[in-house]
């Protein structure tokens, strides 16, 4: 489920497409299994991580799923012989005969997420798989400097508290999933992402993190936000010798087998 604030935008999303769809494919090709009969991603977005379930297993039924109905259509027309659905994962259940269930970068966006995977895994069949990745970087400085900025300007008092929560520890994610998995992996990925400056931070979160900050402000105080927001974040990420900035991105990444 994403934020509903306001709905999501495809296009800027995939600004940044090969970075973004690195992470959805090193958790697929963890994923063991040959021949599902259903697979559904949810949070499918634009449909890029769709893309590679389709190519992995073009015998599947694939279903993706999404909160927003910008990325249902932008995932629609870019796979039109894929299944697309507008859903709330919070209260959504899986077909009957679903193998695979693909989580990238959603679940994040879920209250009480871990109630909420728990539920999935044990929905699947013996030998199905939960395969899921999140962004763990609520602590770095991209993050950080968001409520450092949204906390020092005269539209503190709208945002309020737009910051994502602090991902459970992975002890905290085995002892509510290993009872319900033959095998359980769990393991962090760092990214350190080459873009153009700090102004393509910016650009990278706007279609994420930024979202839940900028969404209460008026043109003028978003553009206020961002020019604070930059430069702090120019510090913090320093140029390097080719005028790129190095995006550190940790993530998690989760794949349990029924």
């Amino acid at each position: 489920m994403r934020s509903a604030a306001e709905d999501w935008n495809p296009k800027l999303y995939l600004k940044f497409e090969d970075e973004r769809t690195r992470p959805p494919r090193d958790l697929l090709a963890q994923v063991p299994l040959a021949n599902p009969r259903r697979v559904v991603d949810i949070g499918c977005g634009p449909g890029n991580s769709t893309e590679l379930l389709v190519e992995r297993w073009p015998q599947a039924e694939v279903t993706g799923i999404d909160s927003s109905p910008n990325m249902v259509a932008q995932a629609t027309a870019r796979l039109p012989a894929a299944r697309f659905e507008q859903a709330d994962i919070s209260n959504w259940a899986p077909a009957e005969g679903t193998d695979v269930l693909f989580g990238n970068a959603v679940f994040q966006w879920v209250p009480d997420h871990l109630a909420v995977l728990e539920r999935l895994l044990r929905a699947l069949p013996e030998g199905g798989v939960l395969a899921v990745q999140m962004p763990d970087n609520v602590n770095e400085p991209s993050h950080r400097l968001m409520g450092e900025t949204a906390a020092s300007g005269p539209w503190a008092a709208k945002i309020g508290a737009a910051q994502r929560d602090v991902l459970p520890t992975p002890a905290e994610y085995y002892e509510r999933l290993k009872p319900f998995a033959r095998r359980l992996d769990i393991w962090h990925t760092l990214y350190n992402h080459p873009l153009d400056g700090a102004a393509a931070i910016a650009e990278w979160f706007k279609s994420t993190g930024l979202r839940t900050f900028l969404s209460p402000l008026s043109e003028e105080e978003r553009a206020g936000f961002l020019a604070d927001y930059i430069a702090r974040v120019a510090k913090a990420y320093p140029e390097r010798f080719d005028g790129k900035v190095l995006l550190r991105f940790p993530r998690l990444f989760i794949v349990a087998v029924r």
